[in-house]
């Protein structure tokens, strides 16, 4: 478990110092380096770096597009089932919460899959709440063996898997596998994870790995952005990735970049909205930039967790995919309801106003840009 073992060595206290020590100096060394280093990631991150908001725009807009093309690639969640076995403070579908519980039958994943290629999309992202014993491989392999010949991208946010499950999920057409690590503080994801298998902070760090070694096509991370210090935590992620692509570097590496936000049952994210660890949008805008600039080569993307003001003006600036008119309730496309959500959502647009506000900034939306044969 390479990957894990080089980001248990980390010191998140030497981190958060040398985070609020950086200058202006250091930052404007940073921005002018071909290749950057993660102490320079973290000048770029940094409290002084946020008064280079303009030169970082500029380079990272620039790298986006030498990179990426004029392109947006665009995908919708999949929820399938909002069962969960765990305790965490901050999530709708955290087992405590008395929600109405539902699990899409294979006749209605169909259904669901259909009303989304009406709407145009082609990649989708399959999402469950994290239950093993009934939302586990079984249901896992039946759903992805009945609807892969039905879309041209397939991806999963689901709880993380044993290697030869990906293995075996891969076999079935599986192309890329999502799994956010949350914090990467243990103490603050102790906190956080209070019952169920999502308590073990290690086998989550160390999902990444068997993804990477079962040779997966993409591998998404991130941090749930308010649990812990998101500057320490956006260092941890942006190293995380580097070390993917060092050990495992046949596969993509896709990172986003979700704020902790109100949910079904609890409007506080478990307190963290209450208080300053919570990045608003131009802390936001400054880490989206910092991870182009630091990695030219990961994809980065962005939510409907975020406002269509602030998503439309970062399209250019690094953001490679995006979701559109997503509903994260099981069965929401087919029968759209409010009932089920795991959390708010701020851009409600119609997928044609999403493409619209895309080609309005001189990007080609992407449904469809890869297919296995």
């Amino acid at each position: 478990m390479k990957v894990a073992q080089a980001l248990m060595q980390q010191d998140l206290s030497h981190f958060a110092l040398s985070i609020n020590s950086k200058t202006a100096s250091d930052v404007e060394r940073a921005l002018v380096k071909e290749s950057l280093s993660l102490d320079d990631f973290m000048a770029l991150i940094s409290p002084a770096g946020a008064s280079y908001l303009e030169a970082m725009a500029n380079r990272a807009k620039s790298l986006t597009r030498h990179r990426f093309g004029n392109t947006m690639q665009l995908f919708v969640p999949l929820y399938l089932s909002n069962l969960c076995a765990n305790e965490c403070t901050y999530c709708g579908f955290t087992m405590s919460n008395k929600i109405k519980r539902k699990t899409l039958s294979i006749s209605e994943v169909l259904t669901e899959i259909e009303a989304i290629k009406d709407l145009g999309f082609s990649q989708v992202l399959l999402v469950t709440g994290e239950h093993e014993t009934k939302v586990g491989m079984d249901y896992f392999e039946q759903t992805l063996s009945a609807i892969r010949n039905r879309v041209s991208y397939l991806m999963m946010e689901v709880q993380p898997l044993k290697w030869e499950q990906y293995q075996t999920l891969k076999q079935l057409g599986l192309d890329a596998v999502l799994v956010y690590q949350e914090t990467y503080s243990p103490q603050h994801y102790a906190s956080y994870h209070t019952r169920g298998k999502k308590q073990d902070f290690l086998w989550r760090l160390e999902a990444s790995d068997r993804i990477g070694k079962a040779g997966i096509d993409k591998i998404g991370i991130g941090a749930l952005l308010g649990l812990g210090d998101w500057r320490v935590d956006s260092a941890m992620t942006a190293l995380h990735g580097k070390l993917i692509q060092q050990h495992y570097w046949q596969s993509r590496v896709s990172i986003a970049f979700p704020r902790l936000r109100s949910c079904e049952g609890n409007s506080t994210g478990g307190n963290a909205l209450t208080n300053n660890k919570l990045p608003n949008e131009r802390d936001l805008l400054q880490l989206i930039c910092a991870h182009r600039i630091f990695n030219p080569q990961a994809e980065l993307s962005l939510s409907t967790r975020e406002s269509a003001v602030f998503r439309d003006g970062v399209m250019p600036l690094g953001i490679t995919s995006m979701s559109a008119a997503s509903q994260t309730q099981p069965g929401g496309y087919s029968e759209p309801s409010q009932a089920l959500n795991q959390f708010d959502i701020d851009d409600s647009r119609s997928v044609p106003e999403v493409v619209g506000a895309i080609k309005s900034r001189g990007l080609d939306p992407v449904w469809k840009d890869w297919m296995a044969f």
